[in-house]
C-alpha cells in the first residue's frame, strides 16, 4: 500500500500563509492523481485541490485564487501553498491519492495520510 505523510501545518493569523507538503513511500506521483482535502470539526471532509499526472490542477471555489497545488518530482512531494488564510480554513488537512479515472478535487480517493492540523485565528 501507498503510505502518505503530510507536514507543514500549524497556527497562523488570518491573512497569513502556510505551505503543506505531502510525501509518499513510493514514487507514485508520476501516474497518480494527488489531492488535498480538509475536515473541520463537526463538518464533512471536503476536497480542496487536486493535481493530475499532467500537472493539471483543480480547486474548490472556496480556495480558488488563494491556494496553489504543485508537484516537486525531484523530491517526490506534492505541495499546497495556502495564502490569504481565513479562520474558516481551519481544519485537519489530508493528502490523498487515486489511480485512474477523473482527477478532480471532488474525486473519491483511495489512500490517505494521517493529516496535519491548520489553525487560522
Amino acid at each position: 500500500d501507498v503510505q502518505l505523510v503530510e507536514s507543514g501545518g500549524g497556527s497562523v493569523q488570518a491573512g497569513g500563509s502556510l505551505r503543506l507538503s505531502c510525501g509518499a513511500s513510493g514514487s507514485i506521483y508520476g501516474d497518480a492523481c494527488v489531492g488535498w482535502l480538509r475536515q473541520a470539526p463537526g463538518k464533512e471532509r471536503e476536497g480542496v485541490a487536486a493535481i493530475d499526472s499532467d500537472g493539471i490542477a483543480s480547486y474548490a471555489d472556496s480556495v480558488k485564487g488563494r491556494f496553489t497545488i504543485s508537484k516537486d518530482n525531484a523530491k517526490n512531494t506534492v505541495n499546497l501553498m495556502m495564502n490569504s488564510l481565513k479562520p474558516e480554513d481551519t481544519a485537519m488537512y489530508y493528502c490523498a491519492v487515486k489511480s485512474g479515472g477523473t482527477c478532480r478535487f471532488s474525486s473519491p480517493f483511495d489512500f490517505w495520510g494521517p493529516g496535519t492540523q491548520v489553525t487560522v485565528s
